[in-house]
């Protein structure tokens, strides 16, 4: 009966390799202590109760766990750090069309919905793929 077991993990290997979702392994592991039991004893009923013990308390106790694997990463990059940040824009930003701005040490294709000259000083306001979405800085004047 150890056979069936060692087959039945192997499957539930696979599944899990198909699916990804890191619940089919603990079948797999349930499956693998079942069939170390057929070696103790011929009981079917009993191989069987420990499959499902074993594997539904492993799914349970590392339900975090497996939520931490496979958990989607939707933080942002770094790359939008630069929002809110001021640069200099060294190509002229004509309206709607792009150009270029300074931010630090690094150049950026900017984009603007209003004509900014060069030598600008303009607020990084968004990013749009590889493009910063960027506004004037309006200056007071001084009376």
């Amino acid at each position: 009966m150890w056979q069936f077991w060692l087959i039945l993990a192997g499957v539930f290997f696979v599944a899990e390799i198909i699916t990804v979702g890191f619940l089919v392994f603990w079948l797999g592991v349930g499956a693998l202590i079942a069939a170390l039991v057929s070696l103790f004893t011929g009981n079917v009923i009993i191989q069987t109760t420990i499959f499902v013990i074993t594997s539904t308390l492993l799914i349970f106790c590392t339900r975090t766990l497996a939520k931490k694997i496979t958990a989607k990463d939707n933080k942002k990059t770094n790359t939008y750090s630069i929002i809110g940040k001021t640069g200099i824009v060294t190509k002229d930003i004509l309206e709607n069309q792009v150009g270029q701005v300074k931010i630090g040490s690094e150049v950026w294709t900017a984009k603007s919905d209003v004509r900014i000259d060069a030598g600008t000083k303009v607020n990084i306001v968004n990013i749009d793929g590889v493009k910063v979405i960027v506004e004037p800085i309006m200056t007071k004047a001084i009376k």
